[in-house]
């Protein structure tokens, strides 16, 4: 048994509407007891102190706050090194510098290599679970499932399927795909804390052919779940909608193969209208919001108010390497201010709104652990979760340090972490109770 004495924050529930912000639990002298890798407790000091054990050893954190690990939930592990690349949009981004860079995971021993530099750069930064994309080569999957493995990292991912509008060196076919994936899922799915993932990359780059296979291989496998990209950008939607003439959206090509449902995860949808929205909520199916990479690639800004209001699954994620950074932090920021300026701009008709403290943790957290299908084992510090969780340094920087100074309340404090904070801002990050180290030899 060990203890961890902090300030300490955490979404309990998941929330009502936009404005619920009754999830959040603050705690300014708190106290997180852990044992065999489980969280036997999380309360104020005063309270559990004199109930340990004489011999439990307390790590004292104060003047730090403990935050659950971070959930990433679209993140390609693959473009780590296409990370500020300046494309015009979406497509021309994908066309100049990720298919290129993705060809290089042909070589196991770089995609050896980046899985384990991208899995300390979500450590660094706090992030302790993640939905990860490698490319169509089996063995970037593999790669990262084993680095993810070695580190006790609750991970989903799965070879990208993609056969056709794409170069030829990235390009299987429905069958081989189908192969290659069923191989990977009995492999890795359910093994220890990870999960295997269908991966059609979007519905342009496959057939109806593979995006069926993709379909049947969701069905004949229980527990494994789905991920893809919807509605990003103008152009690719025009695109899939030229490609699959008889669909009613873009949504609808992903329904009509069975793709829709609490297993799967749906990056960006950005541009869904009233009825694509009710049909994910309808499912289940949950929406990862992509901020910095929405904003970075020039795709949109997502409307996350109607969305929380409605009641649909929406989480938060890097998209690295579309995506700016891979820090959480910094991404709630971007939604922050995402959703402020979405506000502004339409003021006139529904009166502004933007993310509290509250929603910008929770869907970085335990929206993401809903989205896995784990909200029952992270997420929260409730009994008997895995103790994953971030210590987060409220003078990791001295600017930081004088807005924390003069902050009022812990959540002022997050606040001013979300605005400010980086990697810097990670004192610790620890992984079934255990502080993670980094391993990759850098090169």
């Amino acid at each position: 048994m060990k203890a961890y004495r902090a300030a300490l924050a955490h979404c309990t529930r998941h929330p009502k509407s936009a404005a619920d912000d009754g999830m959040l639990q603050t705690i300014d002298d708190a106290l997180l007891v852990v044992d065999d890798g489980l969280i036997v407790a999380a309360g104020t000091a005063a309270d559990l102190l004199p109930g340990l054990r004489p011999d439990t050893p307390v790590t004292d954190w104060r003047g730090k706050i403990i935050v659950p690990g971070f959930v990433d939930t679209h993140v390609h592990a693959a473009q780590l090194d296409v990370i500020a690349s300046p494309g015009h949009d979406l497509l021309d981004w994908l066309e100049r510098f990720t298919f290129p860079a993705e060809a290089a995971f042909a070589d196991g021993d770089h995609a050896a290599l980046i899985a384990n530099l991208f899995l300390d750069e979500l450590l660094k930064n706090g992030t302790t679970s993640a939905f990860a994309w490698p490319t169509v080569h089996q063995q970037s999957a593999d790669a990262l499932f084993a680095a993810a493995h070695a580190r006790k990292l609750r991970l989903i991912t799965g070879k990208v399927l993609m056969d056709r509008n794409c170069p030829d060196n990235l390009r299987d076919t429905a069958a081989s795909g189908a192969q290659d994936s069923a191989e990977l899922i009995a492999r890795w799915h359910g093994k220890d804390r990870l999960s295997y993932a269908i991966t059609p990359r979007f519905a342009l780059t496959s057939t109806e052919a593979q995006l069926r296979t993709a379909g049947e291989l969701l069905r004949a496998n229980p527990g494994v779940v789905m991920q893809t990209h919807l509605a990003e950008n103008h152009a690719e939607i025009a695109a899939v909608m030229a490609s699959f003439p008889k669909a009613r959206s873009y949504l609808d090509v992903y329904e009509s193969f069975g793709l829709l449902g609490s297993h799967s995860v749906f990056a960006h949808c950005i541009h869904l209208n009233a009825e694509d929205r009710a049909r994910m909520l309808a499912s289940g199916s949950t929406a990862a919001h992509c901020p910095t990479s929405n904003l970075f690639l020039g795709s949109g800004l997502m409307d996350l108010r109607t969305m929380l209001d409605e009641g649909l699954s929406v989480s938060l994620a890097t998209d690295v390497g579309g995506g700016t950074s891979f820090s959480m932090l910094a991404t709630m920021a971007a939604a922050y201010q995402v959703a402020q300026l979405r506000a502004q701009l339409r003021a006139q008709l529904r009166g502004g709104w933007t993310p509290s403290v509250a929603t910008l943790l929770y869907l970085a957290t335990l929206a993401g652990a809903r989205a896995m299908g784990a909200d029952a084992q992270i997420g929260s510090f409730a009994p008997g979760k895995e103790a994953d969780f971030a210590v987060l340094d409220c003078a990791a920087t001295p600017l930081i340090a004088r807005r924390c100074a003069r902050a009022v309340s812990l959540s002022e404090k997050l606040f001013a972490l979300i605005t400010l904070g980086d990697d810097r801002a990670v004192s610790a990050t620890y992984v079934l109770g255990q502080a993670a180290s980094v391993q990759a030899k850098h090169a």
